[in-house]
């Protein structure tokens, strides 16, 4: 600001999942390397605070391995977005996102382009470019982007971390700092979001296949699929000392209305498991009282040797007719249908189901809660 520098921010969401982190760094990066003279600094935003970063342990285990240190990395509570708009200087891109929370809507006429691969929910006008496709993983359609760009861009050690391989020598520097590749151009994000391009899991699309198809025709020394996903994987569901508090934040995400904000929360344990912890009920109040929640609507997922979901729902509120009401969406959508049969539940205050379509994503159930309310 006090230099009256531009900044061009690009920023995936709240949740801060592998996918946001990597379709923010890699296009970040992108638009430096190819914007004609650029007045602007690109700057990538991770959009959570520095202190939930160690939760995020598929996106730390990959960085970490490619030599890319937290320290090269900017956080959402280390950039003053409000004063650099405020002071004209703000240019905003969305990545795996496209609606930004009540709390930034001050920003909204900083937003420039969109990319983003859930079901659109609020029209832009120009001169915001909108990118939003039905693919598994944002990350394909910043990989589609980048390879529509110079070919000097995607290299041998840009394939490498993108297909997310581990070790060796030639660790690649973070974004801007002397690398003249891309890093993190993002097949290793993809086969972790579309679960190993398995079609069982429902979210993968052959935009998706046809990406890391071609990275690998490109670049035939990659490592195994198999072997990129198993370790990603193994890392995303090492929920090994976390707190409930802490698994509760690891993969978060809110709707809202003027009245209420639910929590929708991404646990990376079994259902069963998650209930029987000790004190559930009093750390899911005092989860919610301290951010000011209403209600949480946990989804866990755990997956089989096929790369086979199986997801159930827990919905907590101390409110009464706000639990039914987020009960009663659920059991009734039809766009799609979740097929849910409910499931003994320890604690008064917490409906459990089972989620007969397993291809019903978290994604998928946002816009049923956001609609509820």
């Amino acid at each position: 600001i006090q230099q009256h520098r531009e900044i061009h921010v690009v920023m995936g969401n709240e949740a801060c999942d592998l996918d946001s982190t990597v379709s923010a760094l890699a296009l970040a990066y992108f638009l430096a390397q190819t914007s004609p003279a650029p007045k602007a600094a690109f700057v990538p935003v991770l959009n959570i605070p520095r202190a939930d970063f160690a939760l995020r342990t598929e996106t730390t285990f990959l960085l970490r391995d490619r030599g890319i240190p937290a320290a090269s990395l900017i956080f959402r509570d280390e950039i003053d977005l409000g004063g650099l708009h405020h002071a004209g200087l703000l240019s905003l891109t969305l990545v795996d996102h496209h609606v930004l929370p009540g709390a930034d809507a001050a920003l909204e006429d900083a937003v420039v382009e969109v990319l983003d691969h859930r079901p659109l929910e609020r029209e832009r006008g120009p001169p915001c470019q909108v990118t939003v496709e039905p693919v598994g993983s944002c990350a394909t359609l910043v990989t589609e982007r980048i390879l529509q760009g110079p070919p000097g861009v995607l290299d041998r050690t840009t394939a490498a971390l993108l297909h997310g391989e581990h070790g060796g020598p030639g660790r690649a520097p973070a974004p801007g700092h002397g690398d003249n590749t891309a890093p993190l151009v993002p097949a290793g994000t993809i086969l972790l979001d579309c679960i190993n391009l398995s079609p069982a899991a429902g979210k993968v699309t052959p935009r998706d296949v046809a990406c890391v198809s071609l990275l690998e025709e490109r670049f035939p020394e990659l490592p195994a699929r198999d072997a990129v996903f198993g370790a990603l994987q193994a890392a995303k569901f090492d929920v090994t000392g976390l707190t409930t508090e802490q698994m509760l934040r690891k993969d978060l995400k809110v709707v809202s209305s003027d009245e209420v904000v639910v929590a929708i929360s991404g646990v990376f344990e079994d259902l069963e498991t998650f209930l029987l912890r000790p004190g559930l009920l009093q750390e899911l109040e005092a989860f919610c009282q301290g951010r000011g929640y209403a209600g949480l609507v946990a989804m866990t997922v755990s997956f089989n040797e096929r790369h086979e979901p199986t997801r159930k729902l827990a919905v907590y509120s101390r409110q009464e007719p706000l639990r039914s009401t987020l009960c009663r969406a659920l059991e009734e959508a039809t766009t799609p249908s979740l097929l849910l049969q409910p499931l003994p539940s320890p604690w008064p205050g917490v409906a459990a189901y089972a989620q007969g379509n397993s291809a019903a994503t978290r994604k998928k159930v946002l816009p049923m809660l956001r609609a509820a309310l």
